[in-house]
């Protein structure tokens, strides 16, 4: 007891509250059955998320939407054999990453097997500088595009372009079904761990994983039951009671009858200064960043739309049990975060708003999404997303974990060109980068956006952060979407006829 006491003294305002509410709602429900091996994985349930990924799989017509792609230039000399060999390890280590799907029995079902994923060697030494940065650039974008065939297998790809003796680019790409974000983390610390030792000649350092992916899964789908999923629906229900489901965005070209995924993406950097400023505010407030920048993304909407209750999705690891920490897979799950902004209230009562509704959608993070929208049973149609249109996603990135000894390592950009959702905004800010502050990027749906919008969106963004951490006790309706100068060439210059 006295351990968790430290623990909670030592956290911020707003997470010991987020820790005190998960205890709190923890105590009422039905005790979590442990999580214990399957005694054969070789023919395993799906995840409730999986099962989603696996229709979103056989009914889009765009089937790379959920490629996750990822391009890192290798400077300096590689030791091929360590590479392939550590690659093959993690392989071999996480079942999941040898996987393919099938329906048995009327239900979806994940098969392991044996199968290898080959290293593909691509050497493009024979090129000249000139003619080997566009041949690369193709092979990054072509690597992204390739769509997977889930029934089939492998579910991961791994590719290397010798373009020098001493210059690669490594390029791993998997679906979402047996991967996220934490497990990018997971793959590149181990890859690092075993790089190093393989070159050297040692056995691997990686202790033995005591689950799997699938084993998850079938926890998962036991527990999720009887009490424990009634409490997490009737939160949910009364959560979302009401809500329409669409989002009145204006858009530049009329929504398809069918939803499309062809996307872009639009970045921004905030000055440092006004990140450091958000999280300040923050903190003076009792709230996160994220919550912060999840309120001030709601005005920009609210000003958008005209409609005072906005519904953004937002992910969330779903990895709430220590167990689960070290496996790759798929737990994302998303959470349907609900802003009320009617009244015209002050940026600072909105905070709090959003610092009710973001805790209270952590307590009840356990029912995947892909569950709630089959019990809500929104209505449906082709032309968009069930109970929201807009993702809002804000977390501090890292990659000092990932370091291949001797050699130099920097992350390409692997754009696929699609985009989930009519748009999503993603807030991140390096945690060893001084010289700026976060970056803003906005992927959004070409065929219903503008390249222009996009870009004016995010100047928009900016400004209302600006006017928040300046005077937090404006009300909504004070809140300027531009600056004294550009309203003067509104006003004044535009009108000088």
């Amino acid at each position: 007891m006295d351990e968790v006491n430290k623990r909670m003294s030592s956290l911020s305002p707003a997470k010991r509250e987020l820790l005190e509410l998960r205890l709190k709602e923890g105590a009422g429900r039905a005790i979590a059955k442990q999580v214990t091996p399957l005694l054969d994985r070789g023919e395993a349930p799906a995840s409730f998320s999986q099962e989603r990924l696996w229709f979103l799989h056989q009914v889009e017509s765009d089937r790379a939407a959920y490629n996750v792609p990822r391009a890192i230039r290798l400077k300096g000399p590689l030791d091929v054999a360590a590479l392939r060999r550590a690659l093959e390890e993690i392989v071999q280590r996480h079942d999941v990453l040898r996987t393919h799907f099938a329906n048995v029995d009327g239900q979806l079902r994940q098969l392991v097997t044996l199968q290898d994923i080959p290293l593909t060697v691509i050497d493009l030494g024979h090129l000249t500088s000139a003619e080997q940065e566009p041949q690369t650039k193709a092979l990054v974008a072509a690597e992204a595009r390739q769509p997977f065939d889930l029934a089939r297998g492998p579910v991961m790809r791994t590719t290397l372009l010798r373009l020098g003796e001493h210059d690669h680019v490594l390029l791993l790409t998997s679906h979402h079904i047996v991967s996220d974000g934490w497990s990018a983390e997971i793959l590149f610390r181990e890859l690092s761990a075993l790089y190093d030792a393989f070159a050297d000649g040692k056995p691997s350092p990686l202790t033995p994983l005591p689950i799997q992916y699938a084993d998850f899964a079938a926890w998962q789908r036991k527990w999720l039951q009887g009490t424990v999923l009634e409490e997490q629906l009737d939160y949910w229900k009364k959560q979302l009671s009401g809500v329409t489901g669409m989002l009145a965005l204006p858009t530049d070209h009329p929504r398809p009858a069918v939803q499309t995924f062809r996307g872009a993406n639009k970045s921004l950097v905030l000055p440092r200064p006004l990140s450091d400023q958000v999280a300040e505010i923050s903190r003076q407030h009792g709230v996160t960043s994220f919550m912060t920048q999840l309120a001030a993304f709601s005005v920009l909407l609210h000003r958008y739309t005209g409609q005072d209750d906005v519904a953004v999705g937002s992910p969330i690891a779903g990895r709430n049990r220590q167990e689960f920490e070290g496996l790759i897979g798929f737990f994302l799950n998303t959470l349907v975060l609900r802003v009320d902004l009617t009244g015209n209230p002050r940026f600072s009562d909105l905070l709090k708003r959003v610092r009710e509704v973001a805790l209270e959608a952590y307590a009840h993070q356990e029912l995947p999404f892909e569950k709630l929208v089959e019990e809500l049973a929104p209505e449906r149609t082709l032309s968009s997303s069930p109970l929201f249109q807009v993702m809002f996603s804000s977390h501090r990135a890292a990659r000092k974990y990932f370091s291949l000894r001797g050699l130099e390592l920097e992350h390409l950009p692997t754009a696929s060109n699609t985009s989930k959702f009519d748009l999503s905004l993603f807030v991140w800010e390096e945690a060893d980068d001084k010289s700026g502050g976060s970056v803003c990027t906005v992927e959004y749906n070409t065929d219903l956006f503008d390249e222009s919008t996009i870009e004016r969106l995010l100047q928009h963004y900016h400004r209302i952060l600006e006017t928040v951490v300046d005077n937090p006790d404006r009300r909504l309706s004070e809140i300027s979407l531009f600056t004294s100068d550009q309203r003067n060439e509104i006003l004044v210059s535009w009108n000088d006829t």
